[in-house]
């Protein structure tokens, strides 16, 4: 059986590289399963979980990366993941995540309500809820 090539890349690093026996995106409009030989598409990723099936011969299971926003890039075998936000399920600090939650609510409502800083707030808080919401705790 084949297998891809995934890179999966967030600003500051390489997260993942490696072969996957297949991977599930998610995208703005829902999931997309990507094969070996999948036909050349770039899609745009959304707000949820990545799943990367690794192969048996390696020891197998599968490696959940939280994500929001980006692009994937499919070509064949190869898969080259940008995400804006990326972060591996099992590297969630469900302590960590709500004291920084908690500290940009406090930072947005210490600006006035028609500050545009609020937005970058507000997206901080909704990164902070998707962690949450996919922790393995």
């Amino acid at each position: 059986m084949g297998y891809i090539t995934c890179q999966f890349v967030r600003p500051d690093r390489l997260l993942y590289e490696g072969k996957a026996q297949s991977l599930v995106l998610v995208t703005p409009s829902g999931e997309l399963g990507v094969w070996p030989l999948h036909a050349p598409e770039i899609v745009s990723l959304g707000d949820g979980v990545v799943r990367l099936n690794l192969l048996e011969e390696e020891g197998g299971g599968t490696v959940k990366v939280i994500v929001s926003g980006g692009y994937a890039e499919i070509e064949d075998d190869l898969v080259i993941i940008l995400a804006d936000h990326a972060r591996r399920s099992d590297d969630i600090e469900p302590d960590v995540v709500q004291a920084t939650r908690a500290e940009a609510l406090a930072d947005r409502d210490a600006l006035a309500p028609d500050d545009h800083r609020r937005a970058y707030y507000d997206n901080k808080v909704r990164w902070c809820d998707l962690l949450l919401s996919h922790a393995e705790v």
